[in-house]
C-alpha cells in the first residue's frame, strides 16, 4: 500500500511540475503587438539637395593690355550700362606705342615712294634697251618688299591705338557690379592670362539655384519640376522655382557620382543675394486621396511562431500565380491586372479568361493602348469590381521660366536641346506585404501593390484593406523583451521598386 501511494505521488508530483512547465513555457511566449491604422490622404514625394544661389549671367570684366589702374568709376553694388566706362589704364606707353607705331609708318611710306621711283626709271631704261633684265627684276623686287612693309606698318598702328582703346573698360552688359578685384594704382598683367578687373551681374531680379543631385535621385527630375527652397538669411521664407536644366556633366563629391540641376527663380523683391546657399526641395511626385500604411508595416517579419500558417500554402500559390501572370505580361509587353491582394490567386480558367478580355481590348484599340489606359478600360469593364488605383501625377510643365534666351547674351544655338527622359510615377509601382492580427492571436500576411513613398508612408493598392484596419508595425516578445522587426524576405525593401527602405528619399 505504502508503495503504491509513492508510486501515485510521484506520478502526480510530475504531472503538476509538467502543468507548471507547460503554463510557464506558454506565457513566456506571448506577444504584446505594436498597430497602426490604414489611412487615407495625400503624398507627395520630394528630392532634397542643397546648391548656390547665382545670377543666371555674370561677366567677369578683364583687361587686354598691361599697366596700372589709373581710375575706377565703378564700386560695389554699382548699377552699370552696357557701353559705360568702368576704368582706365594708364595709358602712357601706350600712346607712345602708336607715336612709335606712325613714325615706322611713314618710314616704311619714304622706302616704298623711293623703290617705286627707281622701279620706274628702271622701266623706262628697259624699254629703251638701255639696262639688264636684271637690274629691272632687282627694282621690281625691293619695290615689292617696300610695299609688304608698308601694309605691315600700317597693321603695326593700327594694333597700337587698338590697345590704346584697351586701356579704357567699358561695361559689356547691364547689371550690378558684385565684385571688384582691383585698386587705384594696381599694377595688372595681362601677359599669360586677362586679370578680372570686375564681375557683373546681368539681372538680379533672375536668378538661378545650381544643386548638385545625387545619381540615385536624379533619375526623379525632370525639366519643369516644380521647386521650393530656402535660406538661411531668411528662415522664415520659402521660395519658389523651376527645373529648367539638368547638365550632363558628373561631378565626383566623395566617392559619390553628382549632376547639376539648374533651379530658376524670381526674385522681384531682391531678397536673395549671390552665393547664399539653397535648402531645395523638387516635387518630383504626387498623389491625392490614396490608401497608406507606415514605411515599418512593410519592413515588418514576425516570428514563425505566431504566423497562421493555416493559409500558407493557398497564400504562397496566389503569389505565385501573380508572379506567373507578371512574367507573362512582361513576355507580351502588357500589363497584368490579375488581383494580387487575396491570399489565393485567380485560377488558370480566370486567368485565361482575363488574358482573353485583355487582348481584345487592345486589338479593339488597334494594339496601341498604354499600360495606364489599358488598366483603365479594364475597370470601365468590370464596372468596380477591380480595386482602383490612383495614378500619381508628376509635375513637369513649367509654370514660368525666369532666364532670358541664350540670344539675348549673344549665344545662338543652331542645334536642339538635349533632354533626359521624364520622369514616369506609376513605373515605381512595387509589391509588398503587411501583417493583420487574427482572433486566434496570431498574424496573417496580406500582400498589396505598393506606390509611392515620402519616407514615412507607402501607397498600397488592395482590396482587403480598409481605412481604418489595423496592421502590425511590431511584436514584442515578453520572454526577451525586443522587438521582432526584421526585413521581409518575400518583398525585398518591403517598398515599392526602386526606393529606398525606410522610404530614404534624399
Amino acid at each position: 500500500m505504502k508503495k503504491s501511494f509513492l508510486i501515485y505521488g510521484s506520478v502526480i508530483i510530475v504531472i503538476i511540475v509538467g502543468v507548471i512547465l507547460l503554463i510557464a513555457r506558454n506565457k513566456s511566449q506571448n506577444y504584446n503587438f505594436r498597430f497602426d491604422k490604414v489611412t487615407q490622404g495625400d503624398l507627395t514625394v520630394f528630392v532634397t539637395a542643397t546648391g548656390t544661389i547665382n545670377a543666371v549671367i555674370s561677366v567677369d570684366v578683364g583687361t587686354q593690355v598691361s599697366g596700372i589702374v589709373a581710375k575706377l568709376y565703378a564700386d560695389f553694388n554699382s548699377i552699370v550700362k552696357k557701353g559705360q566706362i568702368i576704368a582706365q589704364i594708364d595709358s602712357t606707353f601706350l600712346v607712345q606705342s602708336v607715336k612709335d607705331a606712325e613714325a615706322n609708318l611713314d618710314k616704311a611710306k619714304a622706302q616704298y615712294a623711293d623703290s617705286k621711283r627707281n622701279l620706274d626709271r628702271e622701266k623706262v631704261l628697259i624699254d629703251r634697251g638701255l639696262d639688264s633684265q636684271l637690274n629691272y627684276d632687282a627694282s621690281l623686287t625691293t619695290n615689292e618688299s617696300n610695299e609688304a612693309n608698308l601694309k605691315s606698318a600700317e597693321a603695326a598702328l593700327d594694333r597700337a591705338k587698338i590697345n590704346l582703346a584697351y586701356a579704357t573698360i567699358y561695361a559689356p552688359i547691364d547689371g550690378v557690379v558684385i565684385n571688384r578685384a582691383v585698386n587705384i594704382g594696381q599694377t595688372v598683367a595681362a601677359s599669360f592670362s586677362s586679370p578680372t578687373l570686375f564681375t557683373i551681374a546681368n539681372d538680379l531680379k533672375k536668378m538661378q539655384v545650381q544643386t548638385t543631385v545625387d545619381e540615385s535621385d536624379v533619375g526623379r527630375i525632370s525639366i519643369g519640376q516644380e521647386a521650393t527652397f530656402t535660406v538661411d538669411a531668411y528662415p522664415d521664407d520659402k521660395f519658389t522655382g523651376t527645373v529648367s536644366q539638368i547638365r550632363l556633366a558628373p561631378q565626383s563629391i566623395q566617392n559619390v557620382v553628382n549632376y547639376i540641376v539648374i533651379i530658376d527663380v524670381r526674385n522681384d523683391l531682391l531678397k536673395l543675394m549671390p552665393g547664399l546657399t539653397a535648402n531645395v526641395k523638387i516635387l518630383v511626385a504626387s498623389a491625392s486621396n490614396v490608401l497608406k500604411v507606415s514605411n515599418m508595416a512593410l519592413r515588418f517579419q514576425p516570428a514563425a511562431d505566431i504566423i497562421d500558417t493555416t493559409g500558407t500554402g493557398s497564400a504562397r500559390s496566389g503569389f505565385m500565380g501573380r508572379s506567373d501572370s507578371t512574367t507573362d505580361s512582361s513576355r507580351s509587353g502588357r500589363p497584368s491586372f490579375a488581383e494580387d491582394n487575396n491570399s489565393s490567386g485567380p485560377s488558370p480558367t480566370e486567368r485565361l479568361r482575363f488574358r482573353a478580355i485583355r487582348d481584345s481590348i487592345q486589338s479593339a484599340h488597334g494594339g496601341k493602348l498604354s499600360p495606364e489606359d489599358l488598366r483603365t478600360e479594364i475597370q470601365k469593364m468590370f464596372a468596380g469590381k477591380m480595386s482602383p488605383r490612383t495614378t500619381p501625377t508628376a509635375i513637369s510643365k513649367p509654370k514660368f521660366k525666369v532666364s532670358g534666351g541664350a540670344s539675348d547674351f549673344g549665344i545662338v544655338s543652331n542645334y536642339p536641346e538635349y533632354q533626359k527622359g521624364a520622369y514616369i510615377p506609376s513605373h515605381q509601382s512595387g509589391r509588398g506585404r503587411v501583417w493583420v492580427l487574427k482572433s486566434n492571436g496570431l498574424l496573417e500576411s496580406v500582400f498589396v501593390r505598393t506606390g509611392l513613398n515620402d519616407g514615412r508612408f507607402t501607397e498600397i493598392n488592395s482590396s482587403r484593406l480598409n481605412v481604418g484596419d489595423q496592421i502590425v508595425l511590431g511584436a514584442t516578445s515578453n520572454n526577451d523583451g525586443a522587438t521582432q522587426q526584421v526585413q521581409s524576405p518575400l518583398t525585398g525593401q518591403g517598398q515599392g521598386q526602386g526606393q529606398r527602405p525606410g522610404g530614404g528619399f534624399r
